[in-house]
Formats: C-alpha cells, sequence, structure tokens
C-alpha cells in the first residue's frame, strides 16, 4: 500500500496542522458551515443525519462535526492527534454548538487500535484528508474500519499518486518545515504560484476574471484556499495512492464502493465512500 518514496518524519518535520487550523478558524461563518453540511449531504446522498451517530476521525478545525451536528446526528465523536486541533475543535463548538451535549470532542489517534476499540461503533466514519498525513497510511487505512458499524458507510479521502510529481512535492515539503517560521514564505510563495496561476489565468481568458475560483473556494467544502494551500505545502507525513488501490484495499475487506470522486489524475484528494456489508 505504502509509495516507495513516502519517509517517516521525525516529531520536528510534522506539519503544525492545529495551527493552521486556528487560523482558518478566525474566518469561519455560516457560509462555511452551510458548504460543508452541502458536501456532507450529496457525498453520502444523505439529506438529514436523524438518528445516526457520526465519527471524525483526524477532526482538524471541527467544520464537519459541527456539520453533522446541524444536519442531525444523533451522536458526533471527534477526535485528533495534533492538540491544536483538538482545542480548535472545542472553541468550534463552544462558538456554533455551546449546548451539543451529544458531540464529544478529545485527543486521539488513527493509529491507536485500543482507543479505536474503546469509542463503540458508527453509522458514518468520516476521515477527510487525514489518513495520508499519520505517517502509516496502510495501518490508518486497517484501523479506521475498527469504529465502523453494521451496514456503517466509511467516508475518506487520500491524496492522488502522481508519480514523480508527488515525489516532488514531498521534497518541497519537507524543506518548507526544516526552515524557520519565518523564513517558510520563500517556499510558500512560490509554490502558491505554481499551484494557483493556471487556475487564474483559466478564469482570466474564459471569464475575464482571474480570481472568481480563489474567491469562490469556500464554496467547495467550506474550506479556506489560503489555508488549504499552507495544508498542502507545508503537510508532513506525506502519503498518495491511486484510486485503484484504495478501492482494492477495502474490497477484499468487504466494503462495497458507493461514491467515487477522483481529481481525474491531477493534484488533490480521491473521494470514497464505502458501504460495510
Amino acid at each position: 500500500m505504502q509509495s516507495g518514496f513516502e519517509a517517516q518524519v521525525s516529531q520536528a518535520e510534522r506539519f503544525q496542522f492545529g495551527k493552521n487550523w486556528r487560523a482558518f478558524l478566525e474566518t469561519v461563518n455560516e457560509t462555511h458551515i452551510h458548504n460543508a453540511e452541502v458536501s456532507l449531504r450529496e457525498m453520502l446522498r444523505q439529506e438529514s443525519f436523524s438518528g445516526l451517530s457520526f465519527l471524525d476521525a483526524g477532526c482538524g478545525s471541527g467544520l464537519f462535526s459541527l456539520a453533522a451536528m446541524r444536519l442531525g446526528a444523533k451522536r458526533v465523536y471527534s477526535f485528533d492527534y495534533d492538540p491544536a486541533s483538538v482545542a480548535c475543535t472545542r472553541e468550534l463548538k463552544k462558538r456554533f454548538a455551546p449546548d451539543a451535549v451529544d458531540w464529544q470532542v478529545e485527543r486521539g489517534s488513527i493509529l491507536d487500535q485500543t482507543y479505536l476499540s474503546g469509542l463503540g461503533t458508527f453509522d458514518i466514519v468520516y476521515s477527510w484528508g487525514v489518513l495520508h498525513h499519520t505517517g502509516n497510511m496502510a495501518q490508518a487505512l486497517e484501523n479506521v474500519l475498527i469504529p465502523l458499524g453494521k451496514h456503517g458507510r466509511l467516508f475518506i479521502s487520500i491524496y492522488n499518486d502522481q508519480g514523480g510529481i508527488s515525489r516532488r512535492w514531498m521534497k518541497v515539503k519537507k524543506l518548507y518545515n526544516k526552515l524557520p517560521s519565518g523564513l517558510r514564505f520563500l517556499v510558500l510563495i512560490p509554490a502558491t504560484v505554481i499551484l494557483w496561476s493556471p487556475i487564474i489565468l483559466v478564469d482570466l481568458l474564459r471569464k475575464g476574471r482571474p480570481f472568481e475560483s480563489w474567491q469562490n473556494y469556500s464554496k467547495n467544502r467550506g474550506m479556506s484556499a489560503w489555508h488549504d494551500v499552507i495544508d498542502w505545502v507545508g503537510g508532513l507525513p506525506f502519503e498518495v495512492a491511486r484510486p485503484e488501490t484504495i478501492f482494492e484495499f477495502y474490497y477484499a475487506r468487504g466494503l462495497e464502493l458507493q461514491r467515487l470522486k477522483t481529481v481525474g489524475g491531477n493534484l488533490g484528494c480521491n473521494e470514497f465512500v464505502f458501504l460495510k456489508k
């Protein structure tokens, strides 16, 4: 399952995801929450989560835990390895759902099988853009099945394997994390130009509005373009997989693919919804 170019990283090289989510939290409003709800409903083909339990494995900002709660989930459980992400999710809960007694937030690891076994089972297990950041994606893909209930659905996203391009981005990420924080702009700014200049050019030529996609980025799952760029450029650990690899992995474990949204061989995450038969 693991690619030849992936590497275990030291704690010093590990990207501070929670710090980035803390900055994103300052921008979150009702529009972001609504767009997050829409993305969950559309991908899961579920208008209401009433009567369903929802596990957010690697909750990050907590935005999708909040969306699940807003959609009527009877129980939401959020955990993350990064203490700052846990704090961010708790702050989001405090701000937008202070009375949600059925929403629990704590620190935990998707690589800890004992911890996962103690959570019980859930109707929906959600882990978007998380498992490839653990340092052991193969184990994380296996472990995420532990809390998946009978006839439960697993909604994950995994970075697309672009071969040599992915290997080059690994080098960029390592360089970014090795630099002092005050010098990371030397990597971040050129990377942003590389990532966004083709999109800006297309918007300019087709619509005459070069920054339309950037300005409307929050419509994509309620996220922020700038904070997603930082997450991409800095995100270590970093692993990738082809869509067929993820499909075969879960097919061999008795799961049925219900939805698939790929990035068409490009940079980004392929999204999967599996049903536990």
